[in-house]
Formats: structure tokens, sequence, C-alpha cells
């Protein structure tokens, strides 16, 4: 799935949090967002997944300007659900019968096996969202933007709260699964996963795009990390990223 942004704009609370921005995210890739707190991140994925309006500007899926119809990008796109907000009373395989069907105990030819397997979320499955950590919590978050096995997925920040075996793990399902042709942009706040998982990158500063990385700046970024890192940094707070 190609999904393009078309000088979108997006108002929230008065405040604009995206600005004017236009982009295009290619099929069967892995797009990196990254952006200080307040950036407009959250917004434009949120804008993008039809779970939040947009005020100017177009919104195409493989071409299709689908700007206006929220509703069909919602069930289309898959996107996690806050962590925080998923109903305490409610087991994991509960949430994910709701959401989209039984997802336990599937054989190892299900197609999400390797994600189900890397999030390790059976041994927790029944027990109550709400007694459960906020690591577990993103591990059922994350699964639920893959339960109606959509061709594109939005993820805020899916690895911040997850364990370093789990998030690492996780990052290798994601990447099996884009090689299999699935289209994956999240936001993210480390640029090393930018660098290691990503085959292109924004940087959105103050609700615009102050940067674009195609994937030959970032093979560049994998061979010297730190001076990547170094222009990077530099950008979000302002300036250009050079050499």
């Amino acid at each position: 799935m190609r999904i393009e942004a078309r000088e979108l704009r997006v108002v929230r609370g008065g405040h604009v949090a995206v600005n004017n921005v236009s982009f295009a995210v290619e099929g069967a890739s892995w797009t990196g967002l990254v952006g200080a707190n307040g950036s407009g991140k959250t917004s434009l994925l949120r804008a993008l997944a039809g779970r939040l309006e947009t005020a100017e500007g177009a919104i195409l899926i493989d071409g299709v300007d689908r700007t206006k119809d929220r509703a069909w990008r919602a069930k289309t796109i898959g996107f996690a659900a806050d962590a925080s907000a998923l109903p305490e009373s409610l087991s994991g395989r509960e949430l994910f019968a709701v959401m989209g069907g039984d997802e336990a105990g599937r054989t190892s030819a299900d197609p999400l096996g390797g994600l189900r397997r890397a999030l390790a979320f059976e041994p927790f499955i029944d027990q109550r969202i709400g007694t459960l950590s906020q690591g577990m919590r993103q591990r059922l978050a994350i699964f639920s933007a893959f339960l109606a096995r959509p061709s594109a997925v939005l993820l805020d920040e899916p690895f911040s709260w997850l364990d370093p075996i789990s998030a690492f793990d996780t990052k290798a399902a994601l990447m099996g699964l884009v090689a299999q042709g699935l289209t994956l942009m999240t936001a993210l706040h480390d640029m090393a996963s930018l660098v290691r998982q990503c085959g292109a990158g924004l940087l959105l500063s103050e609700g615009r795009i102050s940067h674009r990385l195609d994937k030959a700046e970032i093979e560049a970024g994998r061979r010297d990390f730190a001076g990547f890192e170094a222009r990077m940094i530099a950008a979000l707070r302002g300036g250009r990223p050079r050499g």
C-alpha cells in the first residue's frame, strides 16, 4: 500500500499540529518518523490512519483520494491503540476477540506467528489488562494493530515500553513482515532504530518536515552512526544536516 500526503494540515485544540506536510510512503517499506515531543508525530499518524480529522490537504491511498473517508482509512490501515487506554476490565484474549477475532494459540502457519512469538503475550493473555505492566499492555496494543491483517500499519513509538529482548525480537519480526509486503510507518525516539530498521525517514519539527532521509543516507548512517546521529540532532534543533 502506498500512502501519500499532500499539503496536509491538522489542527488540534486550536493549535496547528501538522502544517502543510507532503510526502509519500512506498509500499513494502518501513519509514521512520522522528521528532521532538510536540513536533506533530502522533497527530500526523492519527490523521493518516483516520483517527483524527484533517483541516486541509489530501491523503491518497494507492493513488486514490481518501481524504474525506476517515472510516475507510480507519478500517483499512492498522493503528495501535494507546496502551494506557486499553480497557482494564478485559483480558488480552477478550480484547483481541472484540477487535478482530480469536488470536491466541495459532499454528506455525499463522502469518503473524513471528510477531506473536516476539511479543510473547501468551503467558498473560488471560489476565485482566488492569493488572498488567505498561510493557505488557504495549505488547497487546502493538499486536492489536495487525488483527485485521492490514497491508499498512502505523505505530506511535511502539518500542518505548518494551524490554530489550522484546524490542529486539519485535523489530526483527516487523522487518520480516515488511519483507513480505507490509507498509510500515513508525514514530521513533531513537536514531539507532531509524538507521537499523528503516529504509526511509522523515524528521518532523514544529509540525513541518525538516529533513527527508532516503535509503542512501540511511545506509551511510549505518556506516558512521555517530556522525549521522549528530547531524540528525542538529537538524531537529533547527539546523540543517551537513556532510
